[in-house]
């Protein structure tokens, strides 16, 4: 018998060619960035460890419709980093600054797993900018995670995440200090609380695949059951990798998502 779909890593796919790439300086760091399509903006931000390679299935097809952006987290992919500790809020502000960069005045936002996080927080700190937001397997706070250190299916991420970070990095040696810093803000961040929440006004999707072996399901539903309006998707037979498992499916529920009034 075949591995069922959710137990299965499959391949990081490559981001399509574009002329619209660069970076930008933010608070002494840069964040690399890609451009596709034209219409209204759609920026698209990547789990922890992780780079916008990730979104390979999904951009090709949004980028028909949309302007698509995809971004490297600070520390992550062609990004670089510094000294300073990593935070959600940090990350969020250089969305911001990105942002502000391109002359984008608003955008909906699709986030997987730390991306959503930074998503929410963006639509908490700066609710003008954000014009809805999809939330792919976001956590509210650390309690909120599986127990990772048996899991094969995370070993096996964080190893290819680690041959990533040395091809794409301008750091390619430093994997371990960046996985310790992301590390260290894992074990005390985020902390969204019920308040911040409740005073949410976006349309909001909030997804996890049913399968999801990193983020307990009560969190996801805390998160939705606390958002004004809010949607639950919860995607059949994948898991965290929900968008690299069953792309096509991913995509079509991000048009749903998008397309929604």
């Amino acid at each position: 018998m075949a591995e069922p779909r959710w137990r299965t890593l499959p391949a990081t796919p490559e981001l399509p060619a574009t002329t619209r790439e660069g970076y930008v300086a933010v608070d002494g760091i840069k964040i690399w960035y890609a451009v596709y399509g034209s219409g209204e903006p759609v920026i698209m931000l990547h789990g922890g460890l992780a780079n916008s390679n990730y979104w390979g299935h999904q951009v090709p097809e949004l980028a028909k419709s949309y302007q698509v952006i995809v971004m490297d987290s600070r520390g992550h992919g062609r990004s670089t980093r510094n000294a300073d500790p990593f935070s959600y809020d940090r990350m969020a502000s250089d969305v911001i600054a990105l942002m502000d960069d391109l002359t984008v005045s608003k955008a909906a936002v699709i986030g997987w797993s730390d991306g959503a996080i930074i998503g929410l927080k963006l639509v908490i700190a700066n609710p003008g900018r954000v014009s809805r937001l999809f939330a792919f397997a976001a956590n509210s706070d650390p309690s909120g995670i599986y127990d990772l250190s048996d899991s094969r299916m995370f070993e096996n991420y964080s190893q290819r995440t680690r041959d990533e970070y040395e091809k794409l990095s301008p750091t390619p040696v430093e994997y371990d200090d960046f996985l310790e810093q992301m590390e260290k803000m894992w074990g005390s961040q985020p902390n969204i609380t019920k308040s911040e929440l409740r005073n949410l006004e976006h349309p909001i999707w909030v997804a996890a695949g049913d399968h999801d072996e990193i983020v307990r399901r009560t969190d996801t539903l805390f998160i939705a059951e606390n958002i004004p309006g809010a949607g639950l998707l919860i995607q059949p037979e994948v898991s965290h990798f929900s968008h690299l498992q069953n792309p096509q499916e991913f995509t079509e529920d991000l048009f749903r998502f998008l397309r929604a009034h």
